[in-house]
């Protein structure tokens, strides 16, 4: 049995979200290495270790998606603040007319 960071269940098909970085994810394999668990998951195609991802259920689910109901990318968010935060402003882009 695989548990995650709150002792539930982990089994295939279910969405978990890693603590660290929010990635959410479908657990798509487990398997145990030296007594530590792991699960595989679809977003990113990487081992997980079980203990630092949370079992997420319907609840967890509805709450993902905004108003439009398409559903929000943590990691899509992450990726435009980083390129937000890079951008550089440049003096030479508006003079004041006069």
């Amino acid at each position: 049995m695989t548990l995650d960071a709150r002792d539930k269940e982990i089994a295939l098909d279910s969405y978990v979200r890693y603590v660290d970085t929010g990635t959410i994810g479908k657990v798509l394999d487990i398997k145990t290495t030296d007594g530590v668990d792991w699960v595989k998951l679809d977003k990113t195609d990487l081992w997980y270790r079980a203990k630092l991802v949370e079992l997420l259920d319907d609840k967890d689910l509805k709450e993902r998606s905004d108003r439009s109901g398409k559903e929000l990318d943590i990691e899509e968010l992450k990726e435009k603040a980083t390129r937000f935060e890079d951008m550089q402003m440049d003096s030479n882009v508006a003079e004041g007319g006069g």
